[in-house]
């Protein structure tokens, strides 16, 4: 009997760290109308690392509706987005070691993917972040909120 229980609980474990490692890579769409799949992103507080994974699944090349996602503090994101249409295409419409970037993917274009991957130490918990495209014009509508829960 207590083989049995010692069996049926160390599966539990194995199950339960599977769905967590499931948890902590998020997925997201992009498209040709300038719209993310998602507005908001949840990222559990027992992950260590988050992947994000963002999906362009439009057509249109990167040189006339690439996309990315970017990570900010709330407060920063206006700010940052308007820092990246400075810096250029050449920079992937993101300003060169900007701390106020927490995490970015490159920009794509349509059939593409691009994955990045957040430290969750860098985040606290309860706290709403920013996620937008950085494609200039793009931000006013592509934008959510990313949040570490428990």
């Amino acid at each position: 009997m207590t083989n049995n229980r010692f069996i049926v609980t160390a599966a539990a474990l194995l199950l339960t760290g599977s769905a967590l490692a499931d948890t902590c890579n998020l997925s997201l769409d992009a498209t040709d109308t300038m719209q993310y799949s998602t507005k908001r992103l949840e990222i559990p507080s027992g992950c260590t690392e988050a992947t994000v994974t963002l999906h362009h699944i439009g057509k249109l090349p990167v040189t006339s509706m690439g996309h990315n996602w970017v990570l900010t503090r709330k407060s920063d994101l206006n700010a940052v987005a308007a820092a990246g249409a400075s810096a250029g295409a050449a920079k992937g419409y993101l300003p060169t070691g900007d701390a106020r970037v927490i995490a970015a993917t490159r920009l794509i274009g349509g059939g593409e993917s691009a994955s990045v991957t957040v430290n969750v130490a860098s985040l606290r918990l309860g706290e709403e972040y920013g996620y937008f495209c950085s494609f200039p014009g793009h931000a006013t509508m592509m934008r959510g909120t990313l949040v570490l829960v428990h």
